[in-house]
């Protein structure tokens, strides 16, 4: 956990206790389990997220619980098809994309396909 790379996030949970969660270079989590909503909302700016809406969350969610499952992010029909959102609300809701911006929010590693 050394890397030269790493970047630590530091976040406060709502029970009170503080946090510092590492990413790598790109944002992604080096640890998917210390995924946390304050994670989300600590990165949200990074990611052109100004407010996050229930929208958000039914993306974020739904990455989040299908990389608990699978090991994985879906693909992209998948996702328009299971959350009801089209591809261009997906990337209005996150500018940076669904791979790029969604699935790093989601806490899942950086997708290998067309996400």
């Amino acid at each position: 956990m050394g890397d030269a790379t790493e970047r630590r996030v530091h976040v406060k949970t709502k029970d009170g206790a503080e946090k510092d969660i590492g990413i790598d270079e790109e944002g992604f989590l080096l640890n998917p389990s210390d995924w946390c909503p304050e994670f989300v909302n600590a990165i949200s700016a990074d990611e052109g997220v100004a407010k996050l809406t229930d929208d958000h969350w039914k993306v974020i969610n739904y990455l989040r619980n299908y990389y608990l499952n699978f090991d994985s992010c879906p693909p992209i029909r998948m996702l328009t098809k299971e959350t009801g959102f089209d591809l261009k609300t997906i990337y209005s809701l996150f500018p940076t994309g669904p791979a790029k911006g969604a699935c790093r929010m989601a806490g899942a590693p950086k997708p290998t396909g067309c996400v």
